[in-house]
């Protein structure tokens, strides 16, 4: 059995952020659902810690990431673009074992293949008042 990587864990919880928005469904009890039949064996503590933020936490999040978005405010961002930002805001601010500069790099990658042109600078643009911000 393959190990999963950090960077295949971090696209797979972008898309379980990205289910979980548009089914409007923060409970931390449906975890087992978004990760059935997914092979996540060493990566389960970081994907579990960062669903159980976005279920606890997604106000503040997109809180965080409207006082930084000059472009769109979430309500108008493009889908993906929206949990790709959301999963590295909730890195940023409440994981200490992931550095900063990594989560925006992931970010800004995860940005390029499933974004826009323009989304990985916005989003990159946003990170960096984040982490300014969370200094």
């Amino acid at each position: 059995i393959k190990q999963m990587t950090r960077k295949d864990a971090r696209e797979l919880t972008m898309q379980i952020i990205f289910y979980i928005y548009a089914q409007n469904e923060f409970e931390q009890s449906n975890f087992e659902k978004y990760i059935a039949h997914k092979n996540i064996l060493n990566q389960r503590d970081y994907i579990q810690n960062i669903f159980d933020i976005i279920c606890t936490k997604h106000e503040e999040i997109d809180s965080k990431i409207n006082k930084y978005s000059t472009v769109w405010q979430t309500s108008r961002m493009p889908k993906a673009d929206l949990a790709i930002t959301r999963l590295s805001v909730a890195e940023i601010i409440f994981i200490d074992d992931v550095p900063t500069s990594v989560s925006i790099n992931e970010a800004v990658n995860l940005a390029k293949t499933y974004g826009t042109n323009e989304s990985s600078k916005y989003i990159n643009a946003i990170l960096g008042k984040v982490e300014k911000d969370n200094e």
